[in-house]
């Protein structure tokens, strides 16, 4: 029976030409480098998670305090501040409402945000209310859910997310949103930005009138498979690594008998 032809230089016994061996030896160098880079770049990021996830569960359940005032919000940042339990008492600026596309567990849908007149300085803050879905972007559609006078919130402070999501830019234009960016909103609705503050607020889950926004959806759970990732990475530095000794080594010397 014919046997089949080999190429592998192990089993010809004729060595790689200096280039090919070259070539080789420099495709598996910068895989070999792009692995590890990936591989450090996780573990990197497994402890960002898992720094944020200490913050967010410390702060989330950390005692309600006060809003940062106009005086502090030059030094509100999202490392120290973000997540923080927060209160505002204010007035809600019900017609200047504006609805932010999402997805949640209740489905496609909206964030209401409203801006809200504080009550102790006349600064103005943007209260996420919460969710509604897709047939009641309308205030009309759920108008007892639109409180008049006076109101506290509760909630967590988050961060302004300027221009849009990773997919779609905010079109203020034709008052399309798909990230919470509140200057722009604030410009948008004609507010004096100036007096509007650089971070908005999630409301929490208590109900509104009429079942509608629905608040108490910020993400605090963040999922952590970094280090899975991580050794992913290194496991496969490691086999180009390994097939590169196997390909690049010097072939056995096969005795010829007499």
């Amino acid at each position: 029976m014919t046997q089949p032809v080999s190429f592998d230089e192990s089993t010809t016994g004729q060595p790689r030409s200096k280039a090919t061996r070259i070539i080789l030896a420099i495709i598996a160098a910068i895989l070999f480098c792009g692995f590890v880079a990936l591989g450090i770049w996780q573990i990197e990021r497994r402890a960002w998670k898992l720094d944020l996830i200490e913050r967010v569960t410390t702060r989330v359940a950390a005692p309600v305090q006060a809003a940062p005032r106009q005086a502090d919000w030059a030094q509100v940042n999202r490392k120290d501040d973000e997540y923080r339990h927060v209160t505002v008492t204010g007035t809600f600026l019900n017609d200047k409402e504006t609805q932010v596309y999402t997805s949640t567990d209740y489905g496609a849908g909206y964030w209401v945000m409203t801006p809200m007149v504080r009550a102790d300085s006349g600064a103005i803050i943007m209260i996420n209310r919460g969710f509604v879905p897709s047939d009641h972007k309308e205030p009309a559609t759920r108008a007892e859910g639109q409180p008049q006078g006076v109101v506290t919130i509760n909630g967590l402070l988050r961060m302004d997310e300027p221009g849009g999501t990773f997919l779609r830019d905010n079109v203020p234009a034709d008052n399309r949103w798909y990230s919470r960016d509140v200057k722009a909103m604030a410009e948008h609705d004609g507010l004096d930005a100036n007096q509007v503050a650089p971070y908005f607020i999630d409301a929490d889950a208590q109900k509104n009138p009429g079942g509608l926004p629905i608040g108490g959806l910020t993400q605090i759970r963040f999922n952590n498979s970094h280090l899975v990732y991580a050794i992913t990475w290194f496991s496969l530095a490691l086999m180009v690594a390994a097939g590169a000794w196997y390909a690049l080594r010097s072939p056995k010397k096969h005795k010829h008998p007499n």
